[in-house]
């Protein structure tokens, strides 16, 4: 009989891998982002990002292209702008949930989470009433740098080994 595995076990096993499919910077705090293909991604932050050069856990942000849906879905609209979220990185395909505690490779960076990326009161601002809580557990994660590299849109992300 074989044994059933343990529940460390099931958390390391993640063999999906995502892509990047936006990538943006926040040049300055409260103006608008700046959506682009590819960023440098430096051992304090992304290239031109105004969290570059902090000390800190959020380095970088990033949001699960499907959350985007969710969040959609709850605000009740037919649309929603990944900058209106105002992450670095969207990705699909892999749980972003699931990268706790590891390193992940994006392009040739390698990042680890630190956290979960709360909800801000721009969220209300920009999405009216309700706003904040639509994001609520789907806002992303934070992640500092491991490795500088660059990362582009249509990069994989993969977990590495434990």
């Amino acid at each position: 009989m074989q044994e059933k595995p343990t529940l460390k076990e099931l958390m390391k096993n993640l063999p999906q891998e995502g892509r990047v499919e936006w990538i943006s910077y926040r040049p300055q705090k409260r103006k608008a982002v700046k959506v682009v293909t590819e960023i440098n991604v430096l051992e304090n932050g992304l290239e031109n990002d105004h969290y570059a050069g902090r000390s800190g856990n959020r380095s970088v942000t990033l949001i699960q292209q499907e959350h985007i849906e969710v969040i959609r879905s709850l605000l009740h609209k037919r649309e929603i702008k990944a900058e209106d979220l105002r992450r670095n990185i969207v990705v699909s395909g892999i749980n972003l949930l699931a990268l706790k505690d590891r390193e992940f490779m994006i392009g040739s960076a390698v990042l680890k989470m630190t956290g979960l990326c709360h909800p801000c009161s721009r969220m209300e601002e920009t999405f009216g009433d309700g706003g904040y809580n639509a994001v609520r557990g789907h806002g992303g994660i934070n992640a500092c740098i491991i490795t500088p590299g660059k990362i582009k849109v249509g990069d994989r992300v993969e977990a590495r080994a434990k």
